[in-house]
């Protein structure tokens, strides 16, 4: 069959090889653009949020190339992720389609259901249970592979000294690793491109300002959706941390994260419930990342997303309980680069101004 599945970040390259693993056709639809935006917003309803417009969108993309099949995750509580897929599956059948929208809950929720799809994707493919195995085996290195790069060419865009050869070598990374087929390629591909970003030109001597990025996890991965907000950032000279990669997210959903436990624990004093999405970790990685001393924190979040809000009004609390200024940034399809921009720049202009007079003051 012809599968295809959501647009996230470079998760792409890890979930075609996985496709491959259960014996099926991959349909990677174009990357996420304005042509995917106004797909979505076409056709959704007027106050759905950002990630689920784009993720209509792109699914639509991928039914004109030919997809039978869609695969996707589900959620729960009081997020409205929950729902996506059964809207997105109703909203295909009445555009006329009959491709058919696969949602996979987390494993832990639903164990019998999660293997019943999977068992039918497996038998429609002819791959046995063992041989999809040893191919998880290294889509799960691919994804930890590209975590690591991604987070890597953050650590280092800040410092080029040729503005924009960081994304530069990146993308050609991303080239490499997508081309390999098992763990030996992976690794080297790994090898290569870490050998390729470190080589970039830095100015080590440089004392960025340090900015860490919670939110909603779509609009955290997916650059499209968060305007390339680290890229703009970084080439901006500031260095940033964001608190949401896919290995984080199936750890979490696996309840084998350590660090969602400590988060959880941060956020304590402020939230004891969980309310959907990632609004305690947006309230927890807060807290966290004024403990290690960042300079400031940025929120981004889909414009009505609920946990979000819930968690933008706890916010001013925790910045004035823990001295460290937070912005929050909604985003729906009207949002603009340049006015996003200008909002980040003088945000760090303020951000450097509040370093130096500490700096000043310990002197």
């Amino acid at each position: 069959m012809k599968i295809a599945f959501p647009i996230m970040g470079n998760s792409y390259i890890a979930f075609k090889q996985l496709i491959k693993e259960m014996g099926h056709e991959p349909v990677v639809e174009p990357m996420i653009s304005a042509k995917t935006m106004s797909l979505g917003v076409a056709y959704s309803p007027e106050f759905a949020c950002i990630p689920f417009k784009i993720l209509l969108g792109s699914y639509l993309e991928a039914i004109e190339k030919g997809a039978e099949v869609i695969i996707t995750s589900g959620g729960h509580g009081p997020c409205r992720a929950g729902y996506y897929g059964i809207l997105h599956q109703k909203i295909i059948q009445d555009l006329g389609y009959d491709t058919k929208v696969v949602v996979f809950d987390s494993f832990t929720r639903n164990i019998g259901d999660y293997i019943r799809k999977l068992n039918w994707l497996l038998t429609q493919g002819k791959t046995s249970w063992w041989k999809f195995y040893k191919g998880l085996q290294k889509v799960w290195l691919k994804i930890k592979v590209l975590d690591e790069l991604e987070i890597l060419s953050h650590n280092i865009r800040p410092y080029e000294i040729n503005k924009g050869e960081t994304t530069k070598v990146y993308k050609k990374c991303l080239e490499l690793v997508d081309e390999t087929k098992n763990k030996s390629q992976i690794l080297e591909a790994k090898d290569a491109c870490i050998k390729m970003l470190k080589n970039i030109s830095q100015d080590r001597s440089r004392k960025p300002l340090k900015i860490g990025v919670v939110g909603e996890i779509y609009v955290l991965i997916e650059p499209f959706a968060n305007l390339d907000i680290q890229a703009t950032l970084g080439e901006m000279g500031v260095y940033t941390e964001r608190s949401m990669y896919l290995a984080h997210w199936l750890r979490e959903n696996s309840n084998k994260s350590h660090h969602e436990k400590d988060v959880i624990e941060a956020a304590q004093p402020y939230l004891r419930e969980k309310i959907g999405g990632h609004g305690i970790n947006s309230i927890g990685e807060t807290i966290m990342y004024a403990k290690r001393g960042f300079d400031g924190i940025i929120q981004m979040a889909p414009f009505s997303c609920i946990p979000e809000i819930v968690a933008k009004g706890i916010l001013p609390r925790i910045s004035q309980d823990n001295g460290i200024p937070v912005m929050t940034v909604f985003l729906d399809e009207q949002t603009g680069k340049a006015g996003l921009e200008t909002r980040l720049e003088a945000f760090a202009d303020l951000l450097k101004q509040r370093r130096d007079g500490r700096l000043l003051k310990a002197y």
